[in-house]
């Protein structure tokens, strides 16, 4: 059965203002020093599917931009272009329409576009085990992550760790042991104590947002748990690859429901495996992530560009042109861009999108 990897590139990363904007958000930021986070994401699950049978799903604003920055890896046929914003499940579904329509039924591999993984190696490993259980199986398949921390930026995912565990030997050779567990539940963002009550029980994992599926499988999900939704794909799905495709995509997207994939499926699906993913994950939600990504100095300061730090410390500093210094700051972000300079603690980093929407409010689009 053919393989395919889908990657979600339609956010803004309003968490990252002000180095992230409308013209240029969170998965085009070069976040790592390697390269804009979107192209690692191609680069890992090349690994694992041929680079000919990636697709990118984004706003019809950002797909110019998107063509530009994928240049020499991806096709400019292989980026699906939404005319409007209408949540995970109309994303994941026009790419499942998208692909079988064109190849038949085929193993979906989904990607959000903006994630950091550490290990690439273990990544791959458990991509082709998903991708296995996923075509020898009829169940939804994600991915969890062990918490190394009570987050409440993350949703969880309960499994029952009495179950029967899938072990997989790499190769034949390796010892390493990819476990899949039956989910009980998924659970949306949670406040800080019932987070630190999650990690304690030790059967929840965060919820990663990696999904792999047979394109028919899903589809029946969206059949019989999103039935106007379900309407609408098939709709657009009757025109690809005819002359009314376009016309067809231009009037009937916009009036897809809005719902995530999470809310409409995946909290109501029946049949959903969740593999332990080992491999040095962090979704790189707010500033205060930077600190997975970077070497932090003497004093734990993540530093990028020209600064002094005296006394200060656990701080992240991110500068782009002009000198940071401080003294005796604790726990504090400061990021400096052209024309404008955020300074927030880091316990509040969530909260920079906050600042976005009073921009907005204000019509202040020159900050935005």
């Amino acid at each position: 059965m053919n393989r395919y990897g889908v990657i979600m590139a339609g956010g803004g990363g309003t968490r990252f203002w002000p180095l992230s904007r409308r013209e240029m958000p969170k998965q085009f930021l070069n976040l790592t020093g390697r390269d804009a986070l979107v192209n690692e994401t191609i680069d890992r699950i090349a690994g694992n599917v041929p680079k000919e049978n990636i697709y990118i799903v984004t706003n019809a604003s950002q797909a110019g931009l998107m063509d530009e920055v994928t240049s020499g890896r991806l096709a400019g046929d292989r980026i699906l272009a939404e005319p409007a914003a209408r949540n995970t499940a109309a994303c994941i579904g026009y790419a499942a329409v998208a692909i079988r329509k064109k190849y038949g039924d085929s193993i979906m591999c989904v990607l959000p576009s903006d994630h950091y993984v550490k290990d690439k190696d273990a990544y791959q490993e458990v991509m082709d085990f998903a991708m296995d259980l996923a075509e020898k199986e009829d169940k939804l398949v994600t991915v969890g992550i062990k918490p190394t921390e009570p987050a409440t930026g993350y949703g969880y995912i309960k499994y029952d760790k009495r179950m029967s565990e899938i072990a997989h030997r790499i190769g034949g050779v390796s010892q390493k042991r990819i476990t899949a567990y039956p989910v009980s539940d998924f659970v949306e963002k949670p406040s800080l104590p019932i987070a630190k009550s999650y990690v304690e029980q030790g059967c929840y994992l965060w919820n990663s947002g990696m999904f792999i599926w047979k394109t028919s499988v899903i589809m029946k999900y969206f059949e019989n748990l999103l039935p106007d939704v379900y309407g609408c794909l098939m709709e657009i799905e009757e025109a690809i690859g005819t002359e009314k495709e376009k016309e067809t995509i231009e009037r009937v997207y916009p009036t897809i429901p809005k719902i995530s994939i999470d809310y409409g499926i995946m909290e109501r699906a029946d049949q959903v495996i969740m593999l332990d993913g080992d491999f040095g994950w962090s979704d790189v939600g707010s500033w205060d992530a930077l600190d997975t990504l970077y070497e932090t100095d003497e004093n734990n300061n993540v530093v990028y560009g020209e600064q002094i730090h005296i006394g200060s410390k656990n701080c992240i500093a991110y500068g782009k042109d002009k000198l940071i210094a401080t003294i005796g700051l604790e726990d504090i972000i400061i990021v400096e861009t052209e024309d404008a300079v955020l300074v927030c603690d880091k316990a509040r980093a969530q909260e920079v999108k906050k600042v976005v929407e009073i921009l907005q409010e204000k019509g202040k689009d020159r900050y935005l």
